[in-house]
């Protein structure tokens, strides 16, 4: 095996072990904050912790990338990740945990980063679409397992987070045996210097249909870790079926993933995302109904999950389509800046609807959003001659 193969293959063990960490804290932090009687608004705005990390740091994790490379940059994230999962169960108070978790996203946040850089560098032009989704799979793969460790619990509230630092461990000796490499140099751009002020508003008119969906998927993916524990808890559930019910969404989502963007090559994006709207509507607009029955609940998400759970890359590639080469950075920026915010958003509204209102209302919030995305596909109206004119 090449050095870059088997660099490729370590980075998504890696990625792996990252996707099982924020699978398991999101929904067990949930948990432990419900159970200890913190109201449904405190929790959601500790889950948003996490995502306020993400936020600020994301801006500024080009710097590090360039300065340390991309082996130093996956090592500091994964060091602030291991040091909050392990001082989280020594204290019990809620700003300390605020302050943790913040602190895992920014180790998150820069592990990711760093890792998504480091695998379109390294992979040959010819399979770079395939070891992306690879790497999507991957995280997605270790995100659907890691709610599963909420069942450690009954071991002892410290069981979990033993069990998350021992594969912490696992990736420093994986990352050890990988040499550090560097982003190539950044290449000066001055004739571009003067349109800068305007280039994300441009962006934003061109293909704001295309941004939404990366809003969409943070909001649902961050309602459904962070705020279906406090529902299912508060509905007669049991921890241990929380562990279960929560994968159906991503193992949905990963089922139909490519074939979805495969279908969208052939028929258009648009068609695809206004249906799978809909569908995905339906689903959460019924999944209040099911009751009890958990295997119903399950088959719904798993619905949801493969009707909604591509949309953050069908919206990416969307904008592709629809923008200049030289703008689709911009676009990427942007959509996660609208995941960040959408995932800050979430637990909080929700928080606030199940205190104020109906614990349902976490579903019917989301599919009152995809119908309202699925009209605005509708409405949506490509200008080509304003594209152009911005192209050139």
């Amino acid at each position: 095996m090449s050095s870059s193969r088997y660099t490729f293959w370590v980075l998504i063990l890696v990625v792996v072990i990252a996707g099982a960490s924020q699978g398991l804290t999101i929904p067990l932090l949930a948990v432990m904050l419900e159970q200890q009687g913190v109201s449904s608004v405190s929790n959601g705005l500790n889950a948003a912790a996490l995502y306020i990390g993400m936020l600020l740091i994301s801006p500024w994790l080009e710097v590090p990338l360039r300065r340390l490379g991309y082996k130093a940059t996956i090592f500091w994230g994964l060091c602030l990740v291991t040091l909050a999962t392990v001082l989280i169960p020594i204290f019990s108070n809620l700003a300390v945990w605020f302050v943790l978790r913040m602190l895992m996203g920014i180790g998150d946040s820069g592990l990711h980063y760093s890792s998504q850089m480091w695998v379109t560098k390294i992979a040959a032009p010819e399979r770079r679409g395939r070891d992306l989704s690879i790497y999507g799979l991957a995280y997605g793969m270790g995100f659907s397992i890691g709610p599963l460790g909420i069942n450690l619990l009954p071991l002892g509230f410290w069981v979990p987070f033993a069990s998350l630092t021992v594969l912490y461990i696992a990736a420093f000796i994986l990352l050890a045996r990988l040499r550090n490499d560097f982003p190539e140099a950044a290449q000066a751009a001055p004739a571009q210097k003067t349109k800068k002020e305007n280039r994300y508003a441009s962006v934003i008119r061109l293909s704001w249909l295309a941004l939404i969906p990366s809003f969409l998927y943070g909001f649902m993916e961050t309602s459904l870790n962070g705020s279906f524990p406090v529902y299912a808890l508060r509905t007669g559930l049991t921890v241990e079926w929380v562990s279960v019910i929560l994968p159906s969404f991503v193992v949905g989502s990963i089922i139909l993933q490519i074939p979805l963007g495969a279908l969208s090559d052939r028929i258009g994006r648009k068609r695809v995302m206004f249906v799978c709207g809909l569908v995905g509507a339906t689903a959460f607009m019924l999944f209040p109904l099911s009751g009890g029955n958990v295997w119903m609940m399950m088959f719904l998400l798993g619905i949801a999950g493969a009707a909604v759970g591509s949309f953050y890359s069908l919206g990416l590639a969307f904008a592709t389509d629809l923008l200049p080469g030289s703008m689709v950075p911009t676009a990427g920026i942007i959509a996660s800046m609208n995941f960040g915010v959408a995932s800050i958003l979430a637990p909080n509204v929700n928080g606030l609807l199940m205190q104020l209102w109906d614990p349902r209302s976490i579903f019917w919030l989301m599919a009152l959003l995809l119908v309202a995305f699925s009209v605005s596909c509708l409405l949506f109206r490509t200008n080509r001659s304003h594209q152009e004119t911005v192209a050139a």
